[in-house]
């Protein structure tokens, strides 16, 4: 049986729905990016419920003005939209169309079969009920290529002391987008590795909501990280218990990319201030010929003690030469540089 959070919250999504429907809400796709193969994609979206914007209204003026309308942007934004429940979405991608259901939070994830060429490609989606249809980038990976590139977000390229609740919560729902700090050197590093390994793959896991999907994305483009698919959860009940688990969405998300790319080695990003080492060790234990390195960035003491851990409950550093640590990208791109990585 469905866990009875799980029924309280889609009792609560209907009502939502109910409502913003007879305001004149209707669905909108949220596009995310995606990866694959030359044989088959990734499709990661998201639907919502948004209130379409009047020719020639303000909204509309800002709709065509992505940066006036970013400026001021707070984390909590996103999380006041409605979901669509089981809302069947079509996939048009290199002449061919698939429909696809939802989940009962309205997100996509699914694996569509389909002959793509190397290299950023485009699917269009939509719901029966929308205007007009969104693009949804897709990095395709060639066969040939031998390395990837997967970061952690949180205190790895976005300093955000995410761990501690109320701070996780002010960072969150309360803080300007414009003030989350990134990582020093971290950017220059993951851009370095991305153009010394033409055609590897960007990915970006993490543990925070899709619901700040398009604020991350706008937070890495503003601050030059390479183009990559980011890889988030929904937050809330599932059908067995009450909250997803954060690293439970990392360790399998790691599996199902060593399952789906076999012959490619990662270079692994994160933090020592939670659970990065514990997973990337997991990880590296049952996929070893997966992991070409392991980069892990070093908290300060007082980051550390935000984060939820004291300095001194640090982990040792594993015994292996894969294995770098460093507080900055600069830091642990001399390292790498060692390693003939970059």
């Amino acid at each position: 049986m469905m866990h009875r959070a799980a029924r309280i919250e889609d009792w609560l999504h209907f009502k939502r729905e109910r409502h913003a429907r007879k305001r004149g809400y209707l669905p909108t796709v949220i596009p995310y990016a995606g990866y694959g193969s030359t044989e088959w994609v990734r499709i990661l979206c998201r639907v919502l419920l948004a209130k379409p914007a009047k020719p020639g209204s303000k909204q509309a003026r800002r709709h065509w003005h992505a940066d006036r309308r970013e400026a001021g942007i707070r984390g909590w934004h996103s999380f006041t939209s409605v979901p669509v429940n089981d809302v069947t979405v079509t996939i048009e991608i290199n002449g061919f169309s698939h429909r696809v259901q939802a989940d009962r939070g309205g997100v996509v994830d699914t694996v569509i079969p389909v002959t793509l060429t190397p290299g950023w490609q485009m699917a269009r989606l939509h719901t029966d009920d929308t205007a007009a249809p969104v693009e949804a980038p897709l990095f395709i990976v060639a066969p040939t290529v031998r390395r990837g590139i997967l970061s952690d977000v949180d205190d790895t390229v976005m300093v955000t002391t995410l761990p501690r609740p109320l701070l996780a919560a002010w960072n969150t729902f309360v803080l300007d987008e414009h003030a989350r700090v990134p990582t020093p050197g971290m950017a220059v590093l993951l851009d370095r590795l991305a153009a010394v390994n033409e055609g590897a793959p960007m990915i970006y896991l993490s543990t925070g909501a899709w619901n700040v999907a398009p604020t991350l994305t706008r937070f890495l483009n503003r601050n030059l990280y390479p183009s990559g698919a980011l890889l988030l959860t929904d937050w809330g009940p599932t059908h067995d218990r009450w909250f997803r688990s954060g690293q439970d969405h990392k360790r399998a998300n790691l599996r199902r990319l060593a399952q789906e790319f076999p012959e490619i080695r990662w270079i692994l990003f994160g933090d020592d201030g939670q659970h990065d080492e514990a997973i990337y060790s997991e990880f590296q234990r049952d996929f070893a010929d997966n992991v070409e390195a392991v980069a892990i960035r070093q908290l300060s003491p007082s980051q550390a003690v935000l984060a939820g851990r004291r300095a001194k409950d640090a982990a040792p550093a594993p015994r292996d030469p894969r294995w770098v640590y460093g507080p900055d990208g600069s830091a642990l791109a001399r390292q790498l540089a060692d390693r003939a990585l970059i």
